[in-house]
């Protein structure tokens, strides 16, 4: 879509202006790929008013991989590109397919000077962690002004995140999916047989990680490298004498590492917990 484009809407009742739309969109797709050196990614974006038939999706697609054989596409000219774009919702791509969660700051795509319904630097970090975990992007957006500056509150989250990813980046980036998902007050990133515990709920002294299967070989806090006692059992593992006060901030990561691939069986704790108390 072109906001600005005469034919932008009217594209969608009448045919003459969908075809000048359509042909003036293709030739600046093609000059964008042909005159700027390499192009890794293309982001299409608001297929709105057309579907793929009326955008001539697959003339366009096949002209973006002639022009540009490496680079990948999206989904929004209404094709499946290489990967998917949910939007203001973090939700995985079936069956191992690439995706990315696109998401604002606080509710607005551009600047919005009314706009301070911020996310906090919390709630950010675990949108973060959330799309690791499922083997996700977090493309996340900022609006800036008119002049180009950044507001504050945005510069506020983004410094307070980049000071967390500093600490405990090692948990985030070249990550895999994780089978483990949550606790009551914890979530899981994983790479290889490292099980990243990011704790957003500080429980003092004690935190459990219920129904871990894998054998635990050592645990330590990940921003300072502090070892962590634990104890394992069938249905808990206890991670024992952490401070009273969350270390970290916004999170606080445990690094545990395992003998094997971490798995966790809650389903098992469920029933135990149900025969238990029957």
């Amino acid at each position: 879509m072109d906001w600005h484009h005469p034919d932008g809407a009217r594209c969608a009742t009448d045919d003459v202006a969908r075809r000048r739309f359509v042909d003036y969109l293709h030739e600046h797709i093609r000059e964008l790929l042909t005159n700027y050196g390499k192009v890794d990614v293309l982001w299409y974006d608001v297929a709105w008013p057309l579907d793929a038939k009326g955008f001539e999706s697959e003339r366009m697609n096949e002209m973006v991989f002639r022009l540009q054989p490496e680079i990948i596409v999206n989904n929004r000219n209404k094709l499946d590109g290489d990967f998917s774009t949910p939007e203001q919702r973090i939700e995985a791509a079936d069956g191992g397919r690439a995706w990315e969660s696109c998401m604002t700051l606080n509710g607005s795509w551009g600047y919005h000077a009314n706009d301070v319904e911020w996310k906090t630097p919390k709630t950010v970090v675990r949108n973060l962690i959330t799309c690791c975990r499922d083997g996700g992007n977090y493309l996340l957006n900022i609006g800036p002004r008119g002049d180009g500056s950044i507001p504050e509150d945005s510069v506020r989250i983004l410094e307070t995140v980049g000071a967390w990813l500093e600490r405990n980046g090692s948990s985030i980036y070249t990550s895999e999916p994780c089978q483990p998902r949550r606790s009551a007050y914890a979530m899981f990133t994983r790479k290889g047989n490292t099980l990243y515990m990011h704790v957003h709920a500080w429980p003092g002294d004690t935190a459990t990680v219920a129904g871990l299967l894998t054998p635990v070989k050592s645990a330590r806090l990940l921003a300072s490298g502090q070892t962590v006692k634990f104890q394992q059992e069938k249905l808990r593992t206890k991670l024992l004498g952490l401070p009273r006060e969350a270390p970290d901030t916004p999170l606080t990561t445990i690094a545990i590492e395992c003998d094997g691939e971490p798995k966790q069986d809650n389903i098992l704790v469920r029933n135990q917990h149900e025969r238990l108390n029957a």
